[in-house]
């Protein structure tokens, strides 16, 4: 029987060497969605590359220490950006709806000054 095109595609992907036991990234991932959700294989491929890639990004940034110990605080000050990014996200969304609100605001404010809206 002869294999098509993306099957074939389909057994390099799985023969490939990825950074993390996929079953270890496969826990994960169903540990946090809901228990309906359907993996594809495409996407556990995904999740393991980007996860190795963040790995080296930090490995990189742990290799910037001048000593040759790695210490805690090493890695903390590597991953901080990370951190920030959440935390961004969410004073992103804070500011967005204290935002909406002030546009609501003018709009009450006008309608009580009588200004037509065009």
């Amino acid at each position: 029987m002869k294999m098509t095109e993306e099957e074939v595609k389909e057994e390099e992907i799985s023969e490939e060497k990825l950074p993390f036991p996929n079953a270890a990234v496969v826990r994960l991932l169903r540990a946090n969605l809901d228990k309906d959700k359907i993996i594809k294989k495409e996407v556990k491929i995904a999740v393991n590359r980007w996860l190795g890639e963040l790995c080296e990004a930090v490995a990189k940034e742990l290799n910037k220490t001048p000593y040759t110990t790695v210490t805690r605080y090493d890695f903390e000050k590597a991953t901080e950006i990370y951190r920030k990014l959440e935390k961004f996200a969410e004073e992103k969304e804070r500011i967005l709806a204290h935002l909406e609100a002030i546009k609501k605001d003018i709009e009450r404010l006008e309608k009580d000054l009588g200004k037509e809206e065009a």
